[in-house]
């Protein structure tokens, strides 16, 4: 599915194929990736995948697929065949994947005869992908992964995305699959101001109005689920760098390592090999924030 009612033409050679793979109930930015995702028409959104997040529920895969749909509901939009089922867990060791819808969805995508590009973002574990190439190895250069996950370079340490399956993360390490990542100091760059949001959010439609609340509801939850990016006054849009980085790449602004190995408490054996992975230092902000705020904009605009 793809949105286009902008005045702007899209150049059909300039459209890609986009999976989004989400933790989308976890917590409450997702939700602005994934919005801004489905409203930009360089993506052909041919799948949004619905995944775990830990054992903090029992089933947190199936709370992000029913987000998913409840998103989908309010900006009108029909999720059949769209948005499918993930992982419901990690995987228990590198070499058993964890069989889904998801991960076959992003199989079909991959070896499908077609010559547009096919990107698939990551705004939780790397479940799914390792799954699907455990599945058919095939998958590996004819795809590119977008990961929102792991600690700061060259050390690392804990972080939520990663640590909810480190052994996927070590899979897709020493796959061939082309890997972006987007570290926690990168993705930590997306500040944003509560007022902000009450201002550039909030009043356009019914979709800012839910993206504002659910971000206020999400910031009230106890105290154990608090962080440095919860201030009272501001947020970080970890995820938004996810969509970002297909609208422009910041050619400039990332360094190729060697793959490392990722460690049991998640800090970074460097690398000896010829595989490289793409590493983000920076991302723009400015450029990726004020897009999603004029096509959330535009779209309450044309659906009054």
């Amino acid at each position: 599915m793809t949105y286009d009612q902008y005045a702007y033409p899209m150049p059909d050679e300039k459209k890609v194929r986009v999976i989004t793979d989400t933790d989308a109930a976890n917590e409450g930015d997702d939700q602005f990736a994934i919005v801004h995702t489905l409203l930009s028409s360089k993506f052909d959104n041919v799948a949004m995948i619905a995944a775990h997040f830990g054992t903090r529920h029992e089933n947190t895969m199936e709370e992000s697929y029913q987000e998913l749909v409840k998103i989908f509901g309010i900006m009108g939009f029909d999720p059949e065949g769209v948005v499918v089922r993930g992982a419901k867990h990690a995987l228990v060791d590198e070499q058993t994947p964890v069989d889904s819808e998801g991960a076959r969805r992003i199989i079909e995508e991959a070896m499908k005869d077609d010559p547009r590009p096919l990107y698939v973002t990551f705004m939780g574990p790397l479940t799914d992908l390792a799954s699907a190439y455990l599945l058919e190895p095939r998958i590996a250069g004819r795809l590119k992964a977008i990961w929102i996950g792991g600690g700061t370079y060259p050390v690392g340490a804990p972080e939520f995305n990663l640590g909810n399956d480190v052994n996927a993360a070590n899979v897709v390490m020493a796959s061939g699959i082309e890997l972006w990542q987007v570290p926690k100091n990168v993705y930590e760059m997306m500040p944003v101001s509560m007022a902000e949001l009450e201002y550039r959010v909030r009043p356009h439609g019914e979709i800012g109005k839910y993206l504002f609340d659910q971000l206020v509801a999400c910031s009230l939850l106890p105290s154990s689920l608090a962080s440095a990016f919860r201030t009272g006054e501001t947020w970080v849009l970890g995820d938004s760098p996810a969509p970002g980085l297909i609208l422009y790449e910041h050619r400039w602004e990332y360094d190729l390592i060697p793959a490392p190995r990722i460690s049991e408490n998640q800090t970074y054996i460097p690398g000896t090999g010829d595989r490289k992975i793409r590493v983000y230092r920076r991302v723009d902000s400015r450029l990726l924030l004020e897009d999603m705020y004029c096509k959330i904009a535009l779209f309450a605009q044309k659906n009054k």
